[in-house]
């Protein structure tokens, strides 16, 4: 094989101008070393098994050498944040390389956490220890769940001193995706009247990552409901797992539907539908149960930036526009509730459709919620229950309310076959609860990054049955005095 090193680079995204980046270098990690490296996405991205260990790797991906062919920039974008118009964003610690050919089309690969761009907002543009290897693991974690997400291929590390809350360790995680597009690169250009960037941005998504739009009457129109469309499917996952983003910022959204940084994230332990995983989000904004709506809102706050690519000459034209794209907007309600709906069958072993099988997932819901039951483990251990319900039912408070729905879902499931093995193909094992991401973390931080290799292993099959029973046990009382907060 080609040594990496050789590796051809392209780079598209550079072609589009200097207005949509600042090329510079990493500033590098001193004295740097290997924290952890995913298989799986090497293997996505054809590298051998040894890649870590090819002359020069661990120096490329510590931001202290370029390999031939990589042209490191960071790209400006703006965006609303907590439902605000926040202005002028960009790569803030983040750098693009460029990309490479894989059997799974090109990747682009970025490092997270290599220093100050002209885009930190006053920060240090770095990354620490903690925060790293949260993103990788949950980066591998929500992949092998099946949930669409950049993929994290490794983390390097240093004792450089990085001020947070205290004082921490600076590492850079190496993130991967088609393309790291978000929707507040439309919303900059459009924010400052910027129309034959929007234009050309448009032009260049569509050609290189939904061709499909390029013919359509508007392409805009196209363009942005495809992005709902996949953004809808996006959520309904993320509902479906229990996941919570924590910031979903439209700067913070792909506009491949892509889970896109990962900060203040967390799996529920107990079912609470106004569940809030950030700390910093005092008010609610991006609770669980919240998620949908603002998805939408996020939506719309794309198609304006979108609306200046349409004939808007005078007001008729504008409002025409202008409905033509909530119009594409639209397409999210129906395809979330849709993919929602088909999620939870799944999760209930059914793979035919009822009129009352809506009910009867929200009404499991209710009862999760009533109790706090636990997300988890409440669907693994009905996955089981048409045989012996004792361990689901340890979950609930209101045994006889449980009883009640588990005659209803019995009846309904003696119309399926294959329901049990489809219940635990659906419903995860093992999922990355916070108080296991810190467990790595924790030894990681006395030097220990065997932890992170075994979680990594175990987080790679979610529907089996972890060989450490505490893997997929309820969370230890310590755990609930863990937070995450926009510095995580």
């Amino acid at each position: 094989m080609t040594p990496l090193d050789s590796l051809a680079w392209s780079n598209r995204f550079a072609t589009l101008g200097p207005e949509f980046f600042t090329e510079l270098h990493a500033q590098g990690l001193p004295d740097p070393h290997w924290v952890a490296q995913s298989a799986a996405c090497a293997e996505l991205l054809g590298w051998p098994a040894g890649w870590a260990s090819e002359s020069g790797a661990l120096q490329a991906f510590s931001g202290g050498a370029t390999w031939p062919g990589m042209r490191p920039l960071a790209s400006v974008y703006s965006g609303h944040q907590f439902g605000v118009w926040a202005g002028q964003l960009g790569d803030g610690r983040a750098l693009w390389l460029g990309e490479v050919e894989t059997p799974h089309g090109p990747q682009e690969l970025q490092l997270k956490g290599g220093g100050m761009t002209p885009y930190s907002r006053r920060g240090d543009g770095r990354a620490v220890l903690r925060s790293s290897i949260r993103e990788f693991l949950c980066s591998e974690a929500m992949a092998a769940l099946g949930v669409p997400t950049t993929r994290a291929l490794c983390i390097t590390g240093s004792r450089l001193p990085v001020r947070r809350e205290t004082v921490e360790t600076a590492a850079i995680v190496t993130r991967v995706a088609p393309s790291f597009i978000r929707f507040g690169h439309f919303e900059h250009f459009a924010h400052h009247d910027q129309l034959e960037a929007l234009r050309h941005l448009a032009d260049f998504f569509i050609a290189h990552h939904a061709p499909e739009c390029a013919d359509a009457p508007e392409p805009a129109v196209a363009l942005l409901r495809k992005v709902a469309l996949q953004t809808a499917d996006l959520v309904a996952h993320w509902q479906a797992v229990g996941f919570c983003h924590g910031v979903m910022n439209t700067d913070n959204m792909s506009m491949l539907g892509l889970t896109l940084d990962y900060g203040p994230f967390g799996f529920m332990d107990a079912f609470d539908p106004g569940h809030v995983c950030n700390h910093s989000d005092d008010r609610g904004r991006y609770a669980y149960a919240r998620q949908p709506s603002v998805a939408f809102w996020n939506l719309h706050a794309l198609a304006q930036a979108l609306l200046p690519l349409l004939p808007v000459g005078t007001e008729a034209e504008t409002e025409a526009a202008t409905e033509r794209l909530l119009g594409a907007v639209e397409a999210f309600r129906e395809r979330f509730a849709s993919q929602m709906l088909g999620r939870m069958r799944a999760k209930l072993g059914l793979a035919t459709a009822d009129d009352g099988d809506q009910q009867l997932a929200d009404d499991f819901l209710k009862l999760m919620a009533a109790s706090r039951a636990d997300f988890t483990l409440s669907f693994r251990r009905l996955s089981r229950a048409l045989t012996d319900a004792e361990p689901l039912r340890d979950l609930f408070i209101d045994r006889a309310a449980l009883d009640a729905w588990l005659v209803r879902w019995r009846e309904r499931a003696a119309r399926e076959t294959g329901v049990e093995a489809r219940m635990l193909a659906t419903n995860p094992a093992v999922v990355l609860r916070n108080h296991l991401a810190e467990g790595a973390i924790r030894a990681a931080q006395h030097g220990d990054f065997s932890e992170i290799d075994r979680l990594l292993k175990v987080l790679s099959r979610p529907f089996d049955e972890p060989v450490l029973p505490s893997d997929a046990a309820l969370p230890p009382d310590w755990a609930q005095t863990l937070e995450v907060s926009c510095s995580s």
